[in-house]
């Protein structure tokens, strides 16, 4: 008797321990240019936050560098790691129809972040993510939005000749801001006939640091007399390359830089004139990705077989110490804009609500929420 009852005993043991194990085995891969770079290791943090406050899912991470074998790669890497689902910032969306297929493959859902399917560019990706029933959708930003406010920023600060520094050659978001670039420089012409501005055609700086040097001194060494120049973005690395090109150079506040994605001093290169201004904020971008999956995954989010999840996260501009005072308060250092107790409620949201609530993330939102 008492043998059956110890057998009985450890059945409902091991019964109870698989069903923990169940409970908790939800498992996101996040495909990412760099973990470790100036924005990586910021979307690396606020994902880990999320992943800690959930407390029933765990990420695996695989850095790819924009480079499009590694990019695909990444995608089947993480889904033979038994990944349920997958966040990923690809670089060219051509490289979506090889992630959607292995997903579909492997019965993994996905979603971009920092990206989105354009479909007159890419067709046949997006209507290969509309129909896909493991294609969840995407978090990305205005990017044409993005480059016209900040070439209206330099226009507005004196510049009429603008270098500019992409980082790679196809690449969705750069197209998306040249894009924008391009427009504020003709609104601006439009509305200055007798004081027009220039803006050169891109040299590319990759993701690194040297290399985002070697470009923006090229630029300079064969255009002397630009007084701007746009570092389109790239993690962070390309920009601070192409800084300390300008600044050997000694031309340190006489070329306004601007660029997308900020730098953890970027209140000291305003100061000092190695920074005009700039646009972020947005590594909580992917952190609304993460929640769309961990979602899908667990069944709360129907995912469509014509069409998905688009979701438009909401650029931040500075252009002054000033600015990056406020900003710096609640989404550097230490802080993250959500606490651990938000991150649950906004895990427990509707598609509806939780993109309402990306849509309004600002300075004035998080201080809102963390005076009351």
């Amino acid at each position: 008797m008492k043998k059956v009852i110890a057998l009985v005993l450890a059945l409902v043991l091991v019964m109870s321990l698989a069903l923990t194990a169940c409970a908790e085995n939800i498992k996101i891969g996040v495909s990412i240019w760099s973990s470790t770079d100036t924005l990586g290791s910021e979307c690396k943090r606020i994902i880990d936050a999320a992943a800690e406050a959930l407390g029933d899912v765990e990420v695996q991470y695989v850095d790819q560098a924009h480079i499009s074998e590694q990019v695909t790669a990444s995608a089947e890497t993480l889904a033979m790691a038994d990944c349920d689902g997958i966040i990923i910032c690809n670089s060219a969306s051509a490289e979506m129809g090889s992630v959607i297929k292995t997903c579909e493959d492997n019965e993994v859902y996905v979603a971009q972040f920092f990206r989105v399917i354009d479909p007159e560019a890419n067709p046949d990706e997006y209507a290969q993510a509309s129909a896909s029933p493991y294609y969840v959708g995407a978090v990305h930003e205005s990017e044409f939005d993005n480059g016209k406010t900040l070439v209206t920023i330099l226009g507005e600060k004196g510049c009429r000749k603008i270098g500019l520094e992409g980082w790679e050659p196809g690449d969705a978001t750069f197209l998306g801001r040249w894009d924008g670039y391009k427009a504020g420089v003709e609104a601006w012409n439009e509305a200055h006939a007798d004081d027009k501005m220039e803006m050169l055609e891109p040299q590319y700086g990759r993701t690194t640091t040297d290399d985002g040097r070697k470009a923006a001194e090229a630029i300079i060494d064969a255009n002397p007399d630009i007084d701007a120049l746009i570092v389109a973005g790239g993690g962070g690395d390309t920009l601070l390359g192409a800084i300390a090109g300008i600044e050997a150079k000694g031309l340190t506040g006489k070329i306004a830089v601007v660029s997308t994605d900020f730098l953890p001093d970027l209140d000291v290169k305003l100061q000092t004139g190695a920074m005009a201004a700039e646009s972020g904020g947005h590594y909580a971008d992917p952190f609304f990705a993460f929640l769309m999956v961990y979602n899908a995954v667990k069944g709360n989010y129907e995912v469509s077989t014509d069409g998905f999840y688009d979701m438009v996260f909401p650029y931040m501009y500075v252009a002054s110490p000033e600015d990056y005072a406020n900003y710096a308060e609640y989404f550097t250092g230490d802080q993250l804009p959500y606490t651990a107790d938000e991150i649950k409620e906004l895990a427990g949201l509707s598609y509806e609500d939780l993109a309402a609530a990306c849509a309004k993330l600002s300075v004035e939102d998080v201080v809102a929420r963390h005076t009351k």
